[in-house]
């Protein structure tokens, strides 16, 4: 997710996975969370275990970047979520980013 790309999509109440693949395998993916028509990333930290975090101007989480997808961790990122004050995923939900890791 760049700063400098403004999301025009109609807002999203749920999350959507995009898996990035390079040669057939997982490269990244994008965790995309609830968000509001208009938002773009203004901010990203580190979450660490290969996970950052992108937030909205006003300070919402508004997606999860997984640098590594063959070293997800389901509840690590459940964990995240939980401090982001976002509700946690179902391996369903994420199943592409799961089988990557395994």
């Amino acid at each position: 997710m760049h700063a400098d790309v403004p999301n025009t999509r109609p807002a999203m109440k749920q999350c959507e996975l995009q898996v990035t693949y390079c040669k057939g395998k997982p490269f990244a993916a994008n965790d995309y969370l609830s968000r509001e028509r208009g938002d773009h990333s203004t901010r990203t930290a580190d979450l660490g275990d290969g996970m950052l975090v992108d937030f909205a101007l006003d300070g919402r989480a508004i997606g999860i970047e997984i640098l590594s997808p063959s070293c997800f961790d389901l509840t690590r990122l459940n964990v995240a979520l939980a401090q982001l004050r976002q509700p946690p995923v179902q391996t369903e939900e994420l199943a592409p980013l799961v089988a990557a890791s395994t």
